[in-house]
């Protein structure tokens, strides 16, 4: 290669990225098979072997709760799974709870009520600032522990049941019909949202997109949505019996520990992600809006928060990945998350390593979905320039 040749190519900038990047790679393999060989060389020194075989051997332990039949003689991938399936229960519920609530909370902090104000800043600033091990704890042994026993539950609209064994809800009751319904709640839903989607689009002030029509088409599909809901889906309603309850569905003392405490724990700081993406709006939207009449929840829900969300989902991104990754402070209350199972596999056949891969792989993943659709949703909340 002729020397002017050789030397334009360290003036090329698309040259020096490539090669950089490619230095970059060469050490992190690097250090990667370093690390790889010490880590066999250490193992084959205790005359242990480096491998994941042991995944098909019997588990050997019983699990408490499990979302599908579950038995000793089962392998400890299906342990893992059904670790993996407890584990997402709660930061999917987790997730949706405490967006909703942190919502509810962040906006009455910025309220004119003054007590709905100040409740809303003692429940931020209590929950935000003692730990959340410790709020669990609390909400295990001093509440869902001390519940009545279960032969006289605590009930709540002769429906709902709360006792020491569990929280007991009414579930839908899988016949034919029910799964009519729920097909026809969908659709209605469906059919609502993008109508008011096409309406907010479209600047043609007929009577279908005017203020009026769109509060009476909400209001008759709530009511259908309502109708469906209550008396066209067949509910399986928990039947107290002598000593114990029929029916329904049981939320475990340490589920419902978890997923109330992770929900309003993880809301506290969403309700302040909430308060900083609305105070972030000018002024001058407020005065620009109530100019035009609009009155101030309106305001709030046509113009001041779809603004704010921009501001608001990155950090909220950030919330959502602290409650999954917090979900695996589980195994102190005793639930059966994929960290725990983990940890008992890890004790009982010592591949502790192996197990470390595991449960590093499995919350890699889980947070790495969550941030590509967070992505995808704060892509199409920002305004084109």
């Amino acid at each position: 290669m002729p020397q002017s040749q050789k030397s334009s190519l360290w003036h090329d900038r698309r040259f020096l990225a490539i090669a950089s990047q490619a230095l970059v790679l060469a050490l992190v393999l690097g250090l990667f098979s370093y690390f790889g060989f010490n880590l066999s060389r250490n193992l084959s020194r205790l005359g242990l072997n480096f491998g994941f075989d042991f995944l098909t051997r019997p588990a050997s332990f019983d699990l408490a709760d499990p979302p599908f039949p579950f038995a000793p003689t089962d392998p400890y991938y299906k342990a893992i799974l059904v670790g993996l399936i407890n584990s997402l229960k709660i930061t999917l519920l987790g997730i949706v709870i405490a967006t909703c609530l942190g919502i509810l909370i962040g906006i009455g902090r910025l309220s004119r009520n003054w007590l709905v104000s100040k409740i809303s800043s003692i429940y931020i600033e209590v929950l935000r600032n003692t730990p959340l091990l410790l709020q669990l704890f609390f909400w295990y042994f001093a509440v869902f522990l001390k519940l009545p026993k279960v032969d006289t539950p605590l009930a709540i609209a002769d429906k709902i049941f709360l006792t020491n064994r569990g929280v007991y809800f009414p579930s839908p009751d899988y016949t034919e019909q029910t799964v009519i319904f729920l097909g026809l709640f969908l659709v209605v839903l469906t059919s609502l949202i993008f109508y008011l989607r096409s309406v907010g689009d479209n600047s043609n002030l007929s009577f279908f997109s005017s203020s009026s029509a769109r509060l009476l088409v909400t209001i008759f599909s709530i009511l259908i949505l309502v109708a469906i809901w209550l008396w066209g889906i067949g509910w399986d309603v928990p039947q107290p019996q002598a000593q114990s309850i029929q029916g329904g569905v049981n939320f475990s003392p340490e589920f419902a520990t978890l997923l109330f405490g992770l929900s309003l724990y993880t809301a506290s700081f969403i309700a302040e992600v909430v308060r900083a993406g609305v105070q972030s709006i000018g002024v001058g939207q407020w005065e620009a809006a109530k100019s035009l009449g609009l009155k101030t929840n309106e305001i709030m829900q046509l113009i001041i928060f779809p603004q704010a969300l921009r501001v608001m989902i990155p950090p909220l991104t950030s919330e959502f990945l602290n409650l999954a990754k917090n979900s695996s402070l589980a195994i102190a209350i005793g639930y059966s998350d994929v960290y725990a199972i983990a940890n008992t596999i890890s004790n009982q056949t010592g591949k502790a390593i192996e197990m470390l891969i595991v449960i590093i792989s499995i919350y890699l993943t889980i947070n790495l979905l969550i941030s590509l659709i967070m992505n995808r949703i704060n892509n199409s909340t920002q305004f084109e320039r």
